[in-house]
């Protein structure tokens, strides 16, 4: 059965910028891109660190962990750097009467 969460208004998310949201056992960082939106595993493969308190590479369409600098790819969740060398996994993530939703399979 799939989880659906409403996050928050898409107006209130400035494009270039990720947050970290909880649903249920899953921790997921969202990142807004211009209007393009996208979800994955707020933890770097590498160690458990938060992607999203990491930079956004919009014209990659990347996020990048501050902690030792792997970037994973916003698309696939596939690491586009080392150390990391595991993928994370992507969500569906859309607006719906503007609000973001995350849905997790």
């Amino acid at each position: 059965m799939t989880m659906v969460e409403r996050i928050g208004k898409f107006e209130d998310m400035a494009p270039g910028s990720a947050r970290q949201v909880i649903i249920g056992p899953y921790r997921i960082a969202v990142v807004r891109i211009d209007d393009a939106l996208y979800a994955i595993d707020d933890r770097c493969s590498h160690q458990d660190i938060s992607l999203a308190e990491g930079e956004v590479l919009c014209h990659e369409k990347q996020l990048e962990c501050w902690k030792h600098g792997s970037a994973f790819s916003l698309e696939t969740g596939l690491p586009q750097s080392f150390p990391a060398i595991k993928p994370v996994s992507v969500y569906e993530v859309c607006v719906v009467d503007g609000e973001i939703e995350v849905r997790i399979p």
